[in-house]
């Protein structure tokens, strides 16, 4: 049996935000209309769209590398280490992408580590509109010192 463990996102939650180049227009309006929530919060992103939400929104992000030159595994990173609670990514489902397999493994680690996904302007309007957002929250994970200690 697994046991699993409480991972605290605290009320002022840890966002990054992604998109991909075709998506990058609808994150912004999507940014534009949620700024004041958004501003309650400390903010992620990849390069060119933190530049872009910097510029043309002037809300306040930590900038990492642009999604093909690592940025989406430094968001990996982030996630697994504890210090992103809510992924906002709108991805293009129907461009290719030259860092697909970054996009993938992005997205899975969010799912192993049990964050919100919003993928769309929808989804991220549901997330947004939940209580949830204002208040501390325990997200359960398993804890994975079995899967660790496994036999290769």
């Amino acid at each position: 049996m697994e046991n699993f463990i409480k991972i605290k996102m605290n009320k002022r939650k840890k966002i990054a935000l992604v998109a991909h180049d075709h998506q990058k227009k609808e994150l912004i309006e999507w940014i534009e209309f949620n700024k004041g929530n958004l501003s309650e919060h400390e903010l992620y992103a990849t390069g060119t769209t933190g530049k872009l939400i910097e510029e043309k929104i002037g809300l306040k992000v930590n900038r990492l590398k642009s999604g093909p030159l690592g940025g989406d595994q430094q968001i990996g990173a982030k996630i697994s280490e504890n210090e992103i609670d809510v992924l906002i990514f709108f991805w293009d489902p129907l461009e290719p992408q030259p860092h697909d397999p970054d996009v993938k493994a992005l997205l899975r680690i969010a799912v192993v580590w049990n964050i919100p996904i919003a993928c769309n302007r929808s989804s991220a309007d549901f997330i947004f509109s939940s209580h949830l957002m204002k208040e501390d929250y325990n997200r359960i994970v398993p804890e994975f010192d079995n899967y660790l200690k496994r036999e290769i």
